[in-house]
C-alpha cells in the first residue's frame, strides 16, 4: 500500500537513510517510511531542511514531492525528470495529440464526474435526479460547460445553500483543499509513472498551472474527497486536525469498482494514466474512469475507524 507521508510539524530535518525516509528533530528520529512505500510527499510545514539525497531517492520512484500554502493548497511541485524508459515517445505523443481525441477523452471525463456527483448527492438524500440528465447531455470538449453548471447545483445541494467553493477559505474549504492536493499527488505520480508530463493538459491549459493533466484526470474522483468531508463536517471536524489529514490521506488506498473488480484509488488512477498514455500513441480504445461507490461505501469515508496511517 502506497502512503502519503505529510509533514506539517515545523523544524524538521527530513533525510534518507538505508532505503528508509526518516524524520527528525533536535538531531532525534522522529519517525521513518520505507522509500518503495511512499506515493507522495506533502510539505505544509515551516523550516523544514532536506538532504539532496531525499529528492533523487523519491524522484529514482516517481514519487512528486508537494509543497503547499497555508490553505493547503499546492504552490509547488518537485517533478523526476525521468520517470518511463518510454518517456521520451510518450511526451512527443502526448504533444502531438489530436484536439479531437482530446475533447472525446474529457467529455467521458466530465461525464464520469457528474455521475459521481449524483452518487455522492443521492447518498446524502439529496436530490440528484438532474444530474444523470445532464451527464447525458455532454457533448465532445463539453463546449457547453455542463461540468459548470452541474458544479453550482452539487455543493448547494451538498453543503448547503450558503457554501461557496474557495481556495482561500477556511473550514470546509481548507479541508477540500487538503483532500484535492492528496489527489493531485497522487495522479501525479500515475502520470510520471506513465511516461507523460502533468503540465500538458487535456482542458485545464492555464500557463501557470504545473499540474493541467493531473488537474484534468483527478476530476472524476474529487468527490470522494467531498464526501468524505461532508462525513467530517458531520461528525464534528470542521478544521484540518491530524486526524483529518490522516482520514484523507487514507483515501488514496480507497477501493474503488472497476470492470475488473475492485481496485485501489492510487492504482486506479495509475491504470488511468497508462491507458491515456497508449492513446496518445494510438493504442487502447476508452479508458476506464471510475465508478461511483454504493452508499455504505460513501457513508464510511473518513469515518472514526476508517482512516490507516
Amino acid at each position: 500500500m502506497q502512503r502519503i507521508v505529510d509533514l506539517s510539524t515545523d523544524g524538521l530535518h527530513v533525510a534518507v537513510h538505508r532505503g528508509f525516509l526518516t524524520v527528525s528533530s533536535d538531531r532525534e528520529e522522529r519517525g521513518r517510511v520505507a522509500l518503495d512505500d511512499i506515493g507522495a510527499v506533502v510539505a505544509h510545514a515551516h523550516g523544514l531542511t532536506w538532504s539532496n539525497t531525499v529528492f533523487t531517492r523519491l524522484a529514482e520512484r516517481a514519487v512528486p514531492v508537494v509543497l503547499c500554502a497555508r490553505n493547503h493548497a499546492p504552490v509547488a511541485c518537485i517533478w523526476p525528470l525521468a520517470g518511463n524508459h518510454l518517456q521520451g515517445a510518450r511526451l512527443n505523443a502526448q504533444v502531438d495529440a489530436s484536439r479531437p481525441m482530446a475533447k472525446r477523452v474529457w467529455r467521458d471525463i466530465v461525464v464520469a464526474k457528474i455521475r459521481m456527483q449524483g452518487s455522492v448527492l443521492a447518498s446524502v438524500g439529496a436530490d440528484a435526479g438532474a444530474f444523470d440528465l445532464m451527464a447525458r447531455k455532454v457533448r465532445s470538449g463539453d463546449p457547453d460547460n455542463v461540468e459548470a453548471q452541474a458544479a453550482r447545483r452539487y455543493w448547494q445541494a451538498l453543503m448547503g445553500p450558503d457554501f461557496r467553493r474557495d481556495r482561500d477559505g477556511e473550514g470546509p474549504n481548507a479541508l477540500l483543499n487538503y483532500g484535492y492536493t492528496v489527489l493531485r499527488a497522487c495522479v501525479s505520480r500515475g502520470i510520471c509513472a506513465a511516461g507523460l508530463h502533468p503540465t500538458i493538459g487535456l482542458h485545464h491549459s492555464n500557463r501557470g498551472n504545473a499540474f493541467a493533466l493531473a488537474d484534468d484526470l483527478m476530476e472524476p474522483y474529487r468527490p470522494v474527497i467531498d464526501r468524505a468531508v461532508y462525513n467530517l463536517i458531520q461528525d464534528g471536524t470542521s478544521d484540518v486536525t491530524t486526524d483529518a489529514k490522516r482520514a484523507l490521506a487514507a483515501l488514496s488506498s480507497l477501493d474503488l469498482p472497476t470492470p475488473a473488480g475492485m481496485s485501489p484509488l492510487h492504482v486506479h488512477a495509475a491504470r488511468l494514466a497508462q491507458q491515456l498514455a497508449g492513446l496518445f500513441c494510438g493504442e487502447g480504445n476508452r479508458p476506464h474512469l471510475p465508478e461511483p461507490l454504493d452508499p455504505l461505501a460513501w457513508s464510511g469515508l473518513a469515518r472514526t475507524g476508517q482512516a490507516v496511517s
